[in-house]
C-alpha cells in the first residue's frame, strides 16, 4: 500500500516536473539533491519526509504536493450531467493580467472594472503590493483600484509570489522606463535560451534593454542612448511578446512600429487600455501596430477589459459534452469565429443574438444559444493558429467534444512540448484517446462516459477538459489537486452548479 502510494506520489512529481520544462538534474538542484535521489522519488522508490514533500511543491509551483493548513482542494462530480439556464462569461483572464502589469506605466490611479479573481491575478496583486504599489477591491463586483508610488521598492519584492506567475516577464516592459538596473526574480528551469523567453528579449532590446539570468534572477540593465531606429519585427508572433514591446513603446516618446505583432484579445484590450492613457496606438486587431508613447503618463483612468472568449468555449464544451440547452452571454464572437465555424461542420446546433458592445467600447459580443445535437468527426484535422485562427488556448476542448462526436479526429497541438500527452487521461473515464506523438492526439467518439478519480494535471486547459467529462460520466468521479484550475477560473465549480451540476468541493481530512 506504501510501495503504491509513493508510486502515485512520484508519477505527480515526474508529471509537474516535466510540465515545468525542468530536467532530473535542474529540480535537483533547486531541492539541494542529487539527480539519482530525484530519479527514485519519480519511481516511488524513495521515502519522503514532510519537510522534502513541502520543498517539492514549492519548486514545482503545484499543490499536487502541497501541505499545510488546510491541504489542497479536490472536486467531486456526479453524473450524468443536464446543464440548463443562462450563465454570463466572466472578463478575460489573460486581459486582466496584462492590465495589471501595465498599470506600472501610469503615475495614476487606475481603475479596472470585474477583474476575475483567480490564483494568477492573487499572485501579481503579492508582487504588486511588495513593491509598493496599492491595490485594493472596490467592492463585490471585482473591481479594483491601482496606485502605483512614486518610487518602486524593487529590493523588497515578494520572490515568493513572483516564482509562482508566469506573467512576471511582463514587468520587463514597463520597468525599463522607471528603473536602470534591476533584478526580476523568475521560476527554476526557465533560462534565457529557451523558446518562450529569449522572443521578449529581442523585442525589448532595441529599447535599450539588456537581461542576463543570475541564479534564479533576471538581472536587467538599461542604455537611455539606445532607441529604436527602425521597425521592430518579432520573431514569434506571441501574445505577450507583443504585450512587453507594446508597454516598451509606450513610454518611449517616438514612434515604434511593431510587426508580427499579435492581435489576439488580451493585445486589444491592453492596446485600447494604452489609448486610454494618452499614447497613440494606430492597426489594432492587425499584425503591425504603430505606437507614438509619451515621456510621462499620469492620468485617472477606468478601464474595463472584455470577456474572455476561452470561459467561454469552456461553457460551450459543457453544453457539448452533456448535450445540453443553456444560454451563455456576453460571448466575445470576433475570437470565437473559427471554433463556432468548426464545430457547424462538427454539426453542432445553436442560435446567437445580434451583436452588442462590451463596455471596453470595442469588442464585439453576442449570447449564444446551444441546442442538442449530434455530433460527427470533421473532414480534416484541428489546430490552433494565431488570431484570427482557432485560438491555442481553445484546443484541448476539442478533445472531449471530438469524443462525444461520432468518428475519428485528429488534433495537431503543435504549440505545447508536453500539453497533448495530459489529453491521454480521458481515457480514465471511457474516452478513447490515443497520443500518436508529443503533439498530435486521435479521438475516437462517441464515447461512454464512465466516473473514476484522477489527479488533476498540472496544464490549465487539460484539467478543465477532464472535469468537463466529468460532468457527463455516469457515477462519482473525483477531480483530486485542483489548484492549476483556480489559476485560470474563478468559481467554475460553483458557476457550473448554477447550471445543474453537481459538483462538491472538499478537502482531506
Amino acid at each position: 500500500m506504501t510501495q503504491d502510494y509513493l508510486g502515485r506520489i512520484g508519477n505527480l512529481i515526474r508529471d509537474a516536473r516535466k510540465h515545468r520544462g525542468l530536467t532530473q538534474q535542474q529540480l535537483a538542484d533547486l531541492l539541494a539533491t542529487s539527480q539519482s535521489a530525484v530519479n527514485r522519488i519519480e519511481k516511488g522508490h524513495q521515502n519522503l519526509s514532510l519537510e522534502m514533500l513541502a520543498r517539492i511543491g514549492s519548486a514545482l509551483d503545484s499543490e499536487i504536493v502541497a501541505l499545510g493548513a488546510g491541504g489542497p482542494t479536490h472536486l467531486r462530480v456526479t453524473g450524468p450531467t443536464t446543464l440548463s439556464g443562462t450563465i454570463d462569461v466572466k472578463s478575460s483572464k489573460n486581459a486582466g493580467v496584462a492590465l495589471l502589469c501595465a498599470s506600472l506605466l501610469n503615475k495614476g490611479r487606475t481603475t479596472l472594472r470585474k477583474v476575475a479573481r483567480i490564483e494568477e491575478v492573487n499572485r501579481l496583486l503579492e508582487v504588486l503590493d511588495s513593491i509598493g504599489v496599492q491595490t485594493r477591491w472596490l467592492n463585490d463586483s471585482n473591481d479594483l483600484e491601482i496606485v502605483p508610488p512614486a518610487q518602486l521598492d524593487l529590493a523588497n519584492i515578494d520572490e515568493d509570489a513572483a516564482r509562482r506567475t508566469r506573467s512576471i516577464i511582463m514587468f520587463l516592459g514597463p520597468l525599463l522606463h522607471r528603473e536602470d538596473v534591476f533584478d526580476l526574480p523568475y521560476a527554476g528551469g526557465c533560462n534565457l535560451g529557451d523558446r518562450t523567453v529569449q522572443p521578449h528579449m529581442a523585442a525589448l532590446r532595441p529599447f535599450g534593454l539588456d537581461v542576463k539570468a543570475t541564479e534564479g534572477s533576471y538581472h536587467a540593465t538599461v542604455n537611455r542612448a539606445i532607441e529604436p531606429v527602425r521597425p521592430i519585427v518579432l520573431t514569434e508572433r506571441g501574445d505577450t511578446v507583443t504585450e512587453n514591446a507594446l508597454m516598451a513603446a509606450a513610454l518611449h516618446p517616438g514612434t515604434t512600429v511593431i510587426r508580427n505583432a499579435s492581435s489576439n484579445y488580451m493585445v486589444q484590450d491592453l492596446c485600447f487600455y494604452l489609448q486610454r492613457l494618452g499614447v497613440v496606438v494606430e492597426g489594432v486587431g492587425s499584425t503591425t501596430l504603430t505606437v507614438t508613447g509619451r515621456t510621462q503618463i499620469d492620468v485617472d483612468v477606468d478601464y474595463a477589459p472584455s470577456e474572455d472568449p476561452i470561459e467561454a468555449m469552456s461553457l460551450l464544451a459543457a453544453a457539448i459534452v452533456t448535450n445540453s440547452e443553456i444560454t451563455i452571454r456576453r460571448v466575445p464572437i470576433e475570437f470565437l469565429e473559427i471554433e463556432l465555424a468548426t464545430l457547424e461542420e462538427m454539426g453542432f446546433n445553436y442560435s446567437r443574438s445580434h451583436e452588442y458592445v462590451a463596455e471596453n467600447g470595442h469588442t464585439r459580443l453576442v449570447d449564444v444559444s446551444t441546442r442538442q445535437s449530434q455530433l460527427k468527426a470533421p473532414l480534416d484535422k484541428i489546430h490552433p493558429m494565431p488570431f484570427p485562427g482557432l485560438n491555442i488556448d481553445n484546443l484541448p476542448f476539442f478533445a472531449v467534444i471530438a469524443a462525444v462526436a461520432e468518428g475519428q479526429t485528429l488534433l495537431h497541438d503543435w504549440v505545447y512540448e508536453n500539453r497533448a500527452i495530459y489529453l491521454t487521461e480521458l481515457t480514465k473515464l471511457g474516452g478513447q484517446v490515443k497520443l500518436l506523438d508529443p503533439h498530435r492526439v486521435l479521438v475516437e467518439g462517441p464515447t461512454r462516459w464512465s466516473g473514476t478519480e484522477i489527479v488533476c494535471p498540472p496544464a490549465l486547459r487539460p484539467a478543465v477538459v477532464i472535469l468537463l467529462a466529468m460532468l457527463a460520466s455516469k457515477g462519482t468521479s473525483v477531480l483530486r489537486s485542483t489548484y492549476v484550475i483556480h489559476r485560470g477560473y474563478e468559481d467554475l465549480a460553483e458557476r457550473l452548479n448554477t447550471l445543474g451540476a453537481n459538483i462538491v468541493t472538499f478537502r482531506d481530512i
